[in-house]
């Protein structure tokens, strides 16, 4: 093969390679998240015994209208996130959390995700603790 041949054939690869990867960033747009909704929506108050409460949102408030929606065919809207928060809000432990977090979670260190790995290949797994908290201040 000649070598002018080879060059015209690389560059002509190259081309479609690029010309189908640009072509193809249109198909896959990026997603506006911020009309979807985060932990304020949910309303932390004091009940009358003090201890906080939280509240899920009025899923109505959280309602987007369909894209696909048109005249001829109409499509409901949808809350987004709103069972996310309500499941969260009947869940949490201490709802003021949500608000002003004591210990807030920094994620899980690598040395020790990696011993618990290791640990579990070898079968040397660490027993769960009999007690249902490890709370130094709570019970037990």
């Amino acid at each position: 093969m000649d070598p002018e041949d080879s060059i015209m054939k690389t560059f002509s690869t190259l081309f479609c390679v690029i010309s189908a990867t640009l072509s193809l960033t249109g198909c896959f747009p990026h997603r506006d998240m911020s009309q979807f909704p985060d932990t304020s929506a949910i309303n932390v108050t004091r009940g009358s015994d003090g201890k906080y409460i939280a509240v899920p949102p009025d899923c109505s408030t959280l309602m987007q209208p369909s894209e696909y929606s048109t005249v001829t065919d109409p499509r409901p809207g949808i809350a987004f996130g709103c069972a996310t928060l309500t499941n969260l809000a009947a869940q949490v432990a201490n709802p003021q959390d949500l608000v002003t977090p004591t210990h807030p979670y920094i994620g899980q260190h690598a040395d020790t995700a990696g011993s618990a790995v290791t640990r579990y290949r070898l079968d040397k797994i660490i027993p769960l603790n009999k007690t249902t908290s490890t709370s130094k201040t709570g019970g037990n």
